[in-house]
This record gives structure tokens, C-alpha cells and sequence, in this order.
């Protein structure tokens, strides 16, 4: 589905800086991105994936960008697994286990 109609659950993308114009502290490579906000909410009009739509989110507040997404997945982890952190729960549980003697 590449068409939102007035209803339907979206996220928009919106920049906020553009590329060179980011703070001065920022690495040189970040420096060289857009900083880019997303927002998720209800779709108040209809439009195609790349235009731009009015939203009110979830808290009531209204906002319009670039349709990116139709139906957006809530997506959370905590990145790839670290080997370093599996030596390190291990590592505690024996210290806690002999202070626990």
C-alpha cells in the first residue's frame, strides 16, 4: 500500500538541520548528515509515500512532514549481541553467588 487515506496510523520525516548546518562539536561525518525527526500518528488527509501529510499524534499534537511509512512496526532491541557482555554476566553472578556464602 503506498496510499494513506485520512485515518490511517503513519510516520512522517521531517529535517530539522540540514547537512553542514549541524552544531560545531559535531563529528566531521555526522556534520555531513541531515538530522532527520520521525513522528508517528493519525492521518488527517490523503497522500502518496514522498508527499507531504498532516498528522495528530497520539498526545494531540498536530505535525506534517514526508510520508515515509503506512502501518509503522514499533521496533525496539538492544543491538547485536555483544559477546564481552555474556563474559561479564557470568562473571557477576560468580561474585555475587560467593558473596552470598
Amino acid at each position: 500500500m503506498n496510499k494513506a487515506v485520512k485515518g490511517d496510523w503513519v510516520q512522517v520525516e521531517n529535517i530539522v538541520l540540514p547537512a553542514g548546518q549541524r552544531a560545531p562539536q559535531v563529528p566531521e561525518d555526522t556534520q555531513k548528515c541531515d538530522l532527520k525527526l520521525w513522528v508517528k500518528g493519525i492521518a488527517q488527509t490523503e497522500a502518496e509515500i514522498g508527499e507531504e501529510i498532516e498528522i495528530i499524534t497520539q498526545t494531540g499534537r498536530k505535525a506534517s512532514g514526508k510520508l515515509v511509512e503506512i502501518n509503522p512496526r514499533y521496533i525496539h532491541d538492544y543491538g547485536d549481541f555483544q559477546p564481552e557482555l555474556l563474559k561479564i554476566e557470568c562473571q557477576l553472578k560468580e561474585i555475587m553467588e560467593e558473596e552470598a556464602e
